[in-house]
């Protein structure tokens, strides 16, 4: 998605960021994770493949209207980065060393978490059609 305005990825850097601090206080973050983040950030706003673009095209108007795509994007996001950060500690806690990870048994797992983020973000905006609070809870996670 090279054709982003600046615009858009600065909506989208925002509530990315609004949501992930809600969970995670961004500030207080090593600079290790803030710079897995930036790169997170950066991987899923290109959206290469076109998964995020394809998935919002699919979805219905109705759940389209509930909110603008960079802020679905930057919600999208920030889900991406809260499941890999779990996995990321659950790996970590599994592994005695680093040498005790073995890195074929985790390849392609950020591929899977960030496919299963965007399935279940979509999943609740199309839900969230229907049921007010869940919108409204939307909107509340998203603001700063």
């Amino acid at each position: 998605m090279s054709h982003l305005t600046e615009e858009y990825k600065a909506v989208a850097k925002q509530v990315s960021f609004n949501v992930a601090n809600k969970v995670l206080p961004m500030d207080k973050l090593p600079e290790t994770l803030l710079e897995a983040y930036e790169g997170l950030f950066k991987e899923l706003i290109e959206d290469n493949a076109g998964l995020f673009l394809k998935s919002w095209q699919a979805m219905p108007a109705s759940a389209q209207k509930l909110m603008p795509q960079a802020e679905f994007h930057g919600f999208y996001i920030a889900n991406a980065w809260m499941q890999l950060s779990r996995v990321a500690q659950e790996i970590a806690d599994d592994a005695d060393s680093d040498e005790a990870i073995d890195e074929k048994e985790y390849d392609g797992v950020f591929g899977r978490l960030a496919e299963q983020s965007l399935k279940e973000s979509i999943r609740k905006l199309k839900k969230a059609r229907t049921d007010r609070s869940l919108l409204n809870s939307f909107k509340q996670v998203m603001s700063a």
